[in-house]
């Protein structure tokens, strides 16, 4: 009787296919990363523990690009068997899985602010060896050394970052307040630069009609939608002061938290941070509103959208732990700051309401 014949070993994809079937793989895994929960688990946390885990799976993820990195871009010697390309593919993705299982092992008790930041930085890893992989995947016509070096130090980069990740709730809102106080301070800047490059006079000669030439050397457009009006300046005023004091607002919550947060406080941190990321966009959206032609009327909406948002955010500052003596705090000061502000851009808006 005849033996039955071994089954076939499957063949191999080419090494090049395979490392682009791995860059698929590994941005299929970034939505689950985006919207992914904590793992529930019975035993009790130690972040001591997660944190080594993480750093030493950030380690292997790193070594793990460089070896990818050495053995397909040392041309012109050849590509690696489809046997070995396999075996350095699954590396990776293990590498990568692995690093994505310590992400899942942060319970949420920990602070919604503090995963965000785990997580942004465990999606950066993910993402950079999808575009390594990718690049090394193109033919080596089409892929200089230097592609290759840059996409990798992505992937280094991204992995350098983790050990610099703050190690509590606390220090992960005091990090985002302070990038939002840093994004509002450059929108601040950026509408007093635009205010000064853009005023009618600026640069102009004073027989502005024979003079466009000029006026495109200078940059400085001679079409009257792209100047302000007495009106519009007068509204800038109470517009950069509502910024001013929303960048203030800001500072202080920062201070508050840096002095009176408490770690154990993650809900109320989560809060804060919260109302506060809302701030920036608030000023950006007022801030491109009142470049010219200027409708006073979205300057209103907007500048009332960014009162709201700031109110809020000192309501809930002022309710909350970092926050001993409400009745003795900076935070009336603010409000009726803002308020001062928005009653003024109210005022010299009034017309538009009434057409």
């Amino acid at each position: 009787m005849a033996s039955a014949a071994a089954p076939a070993r499957p063949t191999l994809a080419p090494p090049l296919e395979q490392l682009r079937h791995l860059a698929g793989e590994l941005r299929l895994l970034l939505p689950g990363v985006r919207v992914g929960e904590a793992q529930e688990t019975t035993k009790e946390f130690n972040p001591e523990t997660f944190w080594i885990r993480l750093n030493e799976a950030a380690v292997k993820v790193s070594r793990e690009a460089t070896t990818l990195t050495e053995v397909f871009s040392r041309l012109p010697m050849p590509l690696p068997s489809p046997q070995e390309t396999q075996r350095i593919c699954e590396q990776v993705h293990a590498a990568i899985k692995a690093i994505i299982a310590v992400y899942y092992s942060l319970p949420k008790d920990q602070g919604i602010t503090l995963r965000k930041l785990v997580r942004s930085a465990t999606l950066d890893i993910v993402d950079g060896m999808a575009q390594l992989a990718e690049v090394l995947s193109i033919t080596p016509a089409q892929s200089p050394e230097n592609n290759d070096l840059i996409s990798c130090n992505n992937v280094w980069l991204a992995c350098q970052q983790v050990p610099q990740i703050p190690r509590d709730n606390k220090a992960a809102a005091l990090l985002m307040l302070t990038k939002s106080v840093n994004l509002v301070k450059d929108a601040h800047e950026e509408m007093e630069r635009a205010v000064e490059e853009c005023d009618p006079y600026c640069g102009l000669s004073n027989d502005i009609e024979d003079n466009s030439e000029q006026d495109d050397v200078l940059g400085c457009p001679n079409n009257q939608d792209s100047y302000w009006s007495e009106e519009d300046q007068e509204l800038i005023i109470p517009c950069l002061a509502l910024v001013r004091a929303s960048k203030a607002c800001l500072k202080k919550i920062r201070v508050a938290v840096a002095e009176n947060g408490k770690k154990d406080q993650v809900a109320q941190l989560d809060d804060i941070v919260d109302i506060s990321d809302e701030i920036s966009p608030s000023v950006d959206d007022l801030a491109l509103s009142i470049y010219p032609p200027m409708c006073h009327l979205t300057v209103r909406i907007n500048s009332a959208k960014l009162v709201s948002v700031v109110k809020k955010a000192l309501e809930i500052t002022k309710s909350s732990h970092v926050t001993p003596q409400p009745e003795d705090s900076w935070i009336p000061l603010l409000i009726n700051a803002v308020d001062h502000c928005m009653n003024r851009i109210k005022e010299l808006t009034q017309n538009e309401l009434e057409l």
